[in-house]
């Protein structure tokens, strides 16, 4: 059994200049910590003894840039760059096109803009996908949650949710490469295009568990997120000298 990992990196974050004119620069370059947003995914995924490559897609115009970061960070031994799609399922199907997969082995997709995943997670999510063959991290809803109906006027609310039957769907998600490879199929023979990794297996009929996710592994969307990913980074490692300090 091999783990390999997905980073589609092909997106350019338009939702981050918050209505400048000069177009932004995509997120997963943007810099967190005097380190490239993207870095810090492929770091974690690195530190994982279990990951064997960590496959990012992107634009075709950015796989020599991404590929000199990758150098300068040292990450040559693990991390291997591939043309990405128009979007993230094109992405993610073109990396699994580029692989050599048994049936069992394990694919996991993350966002490439989620920087402050650890390898714990990871870890767990693998061992999701060993027992139950498919998974996802979810962050369990702290807010009440309403089912709406849209209308010329707004939204009206038509019920409430119970909040134990939700949770906010993160990354990574991933499932055994048959299992994901036949939902990618059913998907494009069906010209059906999901929001996640997660919509895809389920359509397919697939069982996807549930690995408990943590509010630092939010998605930088918007402007501000930089900061407060920033605030996250300053925090750890001022416990971590702290907690150095008394032993």
């Amino acid at each position: 059994m091999r783990v390999y990992v997905i980073l589609p990196a092909a997106g350019i974050g338009t939702r981050m200049s918050a209505g400048g004119a000069t177009p932004p620069a995509p997120k997963q370059f943007l810099t967190l910590h005097g380190v490239p947003v993207l870095i810090h995914c492929l770091r974690a995924f690195a530190a994982v003894e279990r990951v064997e490559t960590v496959l990012v897609a992107v634009r075709a115009q950015e796989m020599d840039r991404v590929r000199t970061l990758i150098a300068r960070y040292g990450l040559e031994a693990k991390v291997k760059v591939v043309e990405g799609g128009e979007n993230r399922q094109g992405s993610v199907a073109n990396a699994l096109a580029t692989v050599d997969c048994a049936d069992d082995d394990v694919i996991l997709v993350h966002d490439a803009v989620r920087p402050l995943i650890d390898p714990g997670t990871i870890d767990r999510t693998i061992d999701a996908v060993l027992e139950y063959g498919a998974a996802i991290v979810g962050l369990p809803a702290v807010d009440t949650i309403k089912q709406v109906e849209r209308t010329a006027h707004g939204a009206i609310v038509t019920s409430t949710i119970p909040r134990e039957r939700i949770v906010q769907a993160q990354t990574p998600q991933g499932a055994r490469f048959d299992l994901l490879k036949r939902a990618f199929a059913e998907s494009e023979a069906d010209e059906f295009s999901g929001t996640d990794e997660s919509s895809l297996l389920e359509r397919a009929g697939i069982q996807v568990a549930v690995v408990p996710g943590f509010s630092r592994n939010f998605k930088i969307t918007q402007p501000g997120d930089i900061e407060l990913a920033e605030f996250y980074l300053a925090s750890a490692e001022k416990a971590a000298a702290e907690k150095a300090g008394t032993q």
